[in-house]
């Protein structure tokens, strides 16, 4: 992270505002880089627990936080044996955000999904309740369903569990859906796996992405991996933008807003290529095609 001078951000702080001793486990990321480090909070637990500003500002001293992301994640929370479900009164996160950055830090405020995707009327509230970024943690990557799901002991409530291990707006559908109503930073994560999906998420709309599974799995062999890793994603980050003629992210994502893109392509392809798609429709469907027509 260091090195290339990327970001990273935390796994949820609660266990550490709950119990100090684990303060150390969180605050080492500062042992190892100076760049971009996000907190962690639970948006339920500013109405069960009563969390305020000065949680917030707690977490942040932790670990010297650049930004805060508040996680919202109901399907978790319901399928937790000992899950909160309560997240009525979400309306106090506004004069939370406000209050803290007038009497403590003045630094973005991230609403992050954790693997349903936000929609469109999801990001109107968010901006209305004072947040700077979405994070719209889409379906496609880690599924919190799946993983409670080898937590529950209970067979009939473990059936029930997996129906939803699928359940949420995929990370590209959600992306549409928030740009559509929110022109501050938007973060692409849940499944983005390679270059090529980050190129994809700016494209359509994302101003950055973050990405989880193929790190972790470097990391579980050595830091080296790790950075090898990352470098392979800026090179395929930067190949994709070659051969779209993007030499810049704002080109990129600008690209898919260009009319001009939204076409097919104007050569109709090898008459050879459409003769045989032509005999393999007749073959297989008993349809006659025109290849220099209907192809």
């Amino acid at each position: 992270i260091e090195e290339l001078n990327l970001g990273m951000g935390l796994g949820s702080q609660r266990a550490a505002i709950a119990n100090e001793e684990l303060i150390d486990t969180y605050s080492i990321v500062r042992e190892y880089t100076n760049s971009l480090v996000i907190g962690n909070l639970g948006a339920v637990n500013f109405i069960k627990d009563g969390w305020n500003e000065e949680i917030i500002d707690k977490a942040v001293e932790m670990i010297d936080a650049d930004a805060i992301a508040i996680h919202f994640n109901p399907l978790q929370e319901a399928i937790q044996p000992e899950g909160d479900v309560d997240f009525k009164g979400m309306e106090i996160l506004r004069n939370i955000i406000s209050s803290y950055k007038n009497s403590h830090k003045n630094i973005p405020f991230i609403a992050k999904q954790v693997g349903e995707g936000f929609s469109k009327e999801d990001a109107e509230i968010i901006d209305n309740f004072g947040f700077d970024a979405i994070d719209v943690g889409g379906s496609g990557g880690t599924s919190w369903a799946a993983v409670e799901l080898y937590r529950i002991k209970d067979e009939e409530f473990k059936e029930l569990a997996e129906n939803f291990i699928n359940w949420g707006i995929p990370t590209a559908a959600s992306i549409f859906e928030v740009r559509s109503v929110f022109d501050k930073t938007l973060i692409a994560t849940g499944g983005i796996r390679n270059g090529i999906d980050i190129a994809k998420s700016i494209a359509i709309g994302a101003d950055c992405c973050g990405i989880a599974l193929p790190i972790l799995k470097a990391a579980l062999k050595s830091p080296e991996e790790v950075v090898k890793v990352l470098e392979r994603l800026i090179k395929e980050l930067k190949i994709a933008m070659f051969l779209t003629g993007c030499d810049s992210i704002e080109k990129l994502k600008k690209a898919a807003e260009n009319p001009a893109n939204h076409k097919y392509p104007s050569y109709v392809g090898l008459l050879s290529f459409r003769e045989a798609v032509a005999q393999f429709y007749k073959k297989r469907f008993n349809v006659t095609l025109n290849p220099t027509s209907e192809i």
